[in-house]
């Protein structure tokens, strides 16, 4: 049994805004979405609350130490296109400020780009999750 692709997957993604309102974002290297920018996260380990697998998906994947400030929404990854890797997961997203380190990829095999983008000049290929992050911060 595969997670997300025989049973619903449960992950967890951060909306990290810099000073400037810059979000950061990474090129996914993998499927589901290969090629697309996404908010950084990951899956929710077995007796892992949200609020602790973003800290620690965030802490892997950037090595940035992230302080939470609220949940910002929740989004239903679901990925059944003709030509992509069919997928089902549940990610709740948070708004999140970094407390300390710089930004960088910390899994090559993951992901092959890492930046901050203003949010009126996002890339055209977001993930799904991505862009419904972007919706909910957008309607506060």
């Amino acid at each position: 049994m595969i997670i997300g692709k025989d049973y619903i997957g449960v992950g967890c993604g951060a909306f990290i805004l810099n000073d400037k309102e810059q979000l950061l974002l990474h090129k996914r290297n993998k499927e589901p979405e290969k090629g697309y920018w996404s908010i950084p996260g990951g899956k929710v380990e077995m007796f892992e609350t949200f609020e602790e697998a973003v800290k620690r998906e965030i802490k892997e994947e950037t090595d940035l130490d992230i302080e939470i400030v609220k949940l910002n929404g929740i989004c239903d990854h679901i990925v059944n296109i003709e030509n992509e890797e069919k997928v089902h997961w549940v990610t709740p997203n948070y708004i999140c400020k970094v407390k300390s380190g710089i930004a960088k990829i910390m899994e090559p095999t993951k992901h092959t780009e890492i930046g901050w983008f203003d949010l009126n000049n996002l890339p055209e290929n977001l993930t799904i999750p991505t862009k419904k992050a972007i919706s909910d911060y957008k309607k506060q």
